[in-house]
């Protein structure tokens, strides 16, 4: 198949990429969860799985040495899937939904991306970690502020979600779309660059706005120039080694980012 001569696709995430600066909504729900257990995380070994499908997170969470001992230290066996089971559907589920709803606000420079990629007719998709009614709780959210994409796949409406490519695939499906080449996948997380290259796209991370960094807009402001220099380094480094293509700050940089990724087709190049 030829190389593409342009960027055609652009599917974002959602929490910490477009919307929910820091990624918030998915953290404290699961910490709540397992203290229904008895079962004390830091908001640390919270974020640690983050990017995955929430009830893979919260078994990701459940299986890390440390809150393995401390279930069995609680309850005087190892955890089970019926375990899962009942924290996820019984604890999480609802309070994830209600944290959608106070996180969904979108981040700075959304709007503009969204018209410039308009502009060049660069379709939009969406894929999250989010199971089908946060995300579609999101989705109604995020309208409401004037964000709408042309497509969107939660983990719910495929056979697997991350690091698989089957979401991205179903939008290129859907959006008539390819090849991968043309398609560019932008996450905060290293879930979020495993997918976009196990579908052959561009992978590309931010690290300002993201769960790697971990603040508000308010929180990273108040420290040092030096001490936001150092987190937000250490995101993209993080998301560099994970494989990305490239490493932006935030959504406001996507103009320039398609760019240099259009001059590297140019070139020859593929993802």
């Amino acid at each position: 198949m030829s190389t593409p001569k342009r960027i055609a696709l652009v599917v974002f995430d959602w929490a910490g990429t477009t919307v929910d600066h820091g990624c918030f909504a998915p953290v404290a729900p699961f910490v709540e969860a397992l203290a229904q257990f008895d079962v004390p995380i830091t908001l640390e070994q919270a974020r640690a799985p983050m990017g995955l499908g929430k009830r893979d997170h919260l078994r990701a969470i459940l299986q890390s040495s440390e809150v393995a001992a401390a279930w069995q230290k609680r309850h005087g066996r190892a955890w089970t899937e019926d375990d899962v089971d009942a924290a996820y559907h019984q604890h999480f589920v609802p309070r994830q939904l209600e944290s959608v709803r106070r996180h969904s606000h979108l981040l700075p420079g959304l709007l503009d991306t969204v018209v410039w990629l308009r502009n060049r007719d660069i379709r939009i998709g969406t894929t999250t970690g989010y199971f089908t009614e946060a995300a579609e709780l999101c989705y109604e959210e995020a309208a409401q502020q004037g964000y709408m994409p042309d497509c969107n796949v939660s983990p719910g409406a495929v056979k697997v979600g991350r690091p698989a490519p089957w979401m991205i695939y179903r939008i290129m499906e859907t959006l008539d779309i390819y090849p991968p080449a043309a398609v560019v996948k932008i996450g905060d997380t290293v879930p979020d660059i495993a997918e976009g290259l196990s579908a052959g796209a561009w992978s590309v991370g931010v690290s300002r706005t993201g769960s790697e960094v971990a603040l508000t807009a308010e929180e990273l402001s108040a420290l040092p120039e030096h001490s936001q220099r150092e987190r937000i380094d250490r995101a993209a480094k993080t998301l560099s080694q994970a494989g990305a293509h490239a490493v932006i700050e935030s959504i406001a940089d996507v103009p320039a980012l398609i760019a240099q990724l259009e001059t590297r087709l140019a070139a020859g190049e593929r993802p």
